[in-house]
């Protein structure tokens, strides 16, 4: 491979972040199993994981807390591309969509894909709600910080006008 093809390769990887949350049974085994799906996919790693967060539900509030966490992955797939992978993965975990932002198994949701912004019926980037929502910024920014990310600044000034954050604890410290 000669310097011009590496440099390909190297630039066809994405970063991108994934919001989870689980409500549902073993809240954390759908959380782990998410993960441990997506990063078996050849064109997905999973470069970093936030801590387990229990959060308030949001919306719909007649459920239980949910578990939520975020991750870092570099991939090569399209955004549309892991858009898919994410909806494969959340259909193997048994996610059934019946009431809007209601219980489920396991609920995944792109934040963010490199520094992509689009706005489509199917897939809006940065994801349209995150910088309202404390239960995905928290784990959103831990994940951030871990490789020095620089986005992880003005998130911050989001999450300190984002209401909801007293119903976000900290459940589980990942390693």
């Amino acid at each position: 491979m000669n310097d011009g093809d590496m440099q390909s390769a190297i630039a066809a990887w994405e970063r991108a972040y994934i919001g989870l949350g689980s409500n549902i049974g073993d809240r954390e085994r759908f959380l782990t199993e998410a993960v441990r799906l997506l990063q078996q996919h050849p064109q997905i790693r999973v470069t970093g994981q936030s801590s387990l967060y229990e959060t308030d539900p949001v919306g719909y509030t007649d459920q239980g807390p949910f578990l939520n966490m975020a991750i870092e992955v570099t991939t090569m797939l399209s955004p549309e591309q892991l858009l898919e992978q994410l909806m494969e993965t959340e259909r193997e975990l048994g996610r059934v969509r019946d009431i809007r932002w209601g219980p489920r198994t396991i609920d995944l949701d792109m934040l963010m894909y490199g520094d992509v912004r689009r706005q489509q019926p199917e897939l809006t980037l940065p994801h349209p709600r995150m910088h309202e929502r404390a239960f995905v910024l928290i784990p959103l920014i831990e994940v951030l910080e871990l490789h020095h990310q620089p986005q992880a600044e003005p998130l911050r000034a989001f999450l300190e006008r984002a209401e909801g954050k007293e119903g976000v604890t900290l459940w589980k410290k990942m390693q």
